[in-house]
């Protein structure tokens, strides 16, 4: 979460990210944000949070939040569910 109380991923976050430019993408976007939700609520849990600055969420973003990034990371899940389910397609 930013100091200006943005951080949501749906609606765009500290880094400005608010679209995919494919599915895949998308989805894996969709997919990773279960670990950084699930942080974030222990955090608030235990008490006072520290805010990420816009600064390091760029750097962060700029490191990791690439769209191929977001495609090839998701590839490995799209072959495991062809590969398990291949009658999900029919």
């Amino acid at each position: 979460m930013t100091a200006d109380g943005r951080g949501d991923a749906g609606d765009g976050d500290a880094t400005g990210r608010s679209a995919s430019e494919s599915v895949a993408e998308a989805a894996w976007w969709f997919v990773t944000m279960e670990r950084p939700c699930q942080a974030q609520l222990l955090a608030m849990a235990a008490g006072t949070t520290k805010l990420i600055d816009r600064e390091t969420a760029l750097i962060t973003r700029g490191q990791l939040g690439i769209p191929i990034a977001g495609q090839f990371q998701f590839r490995p899940l799209w072959d495991h569910i062809v590969a398990t389910d291949p009658d999900l397609f029919d």
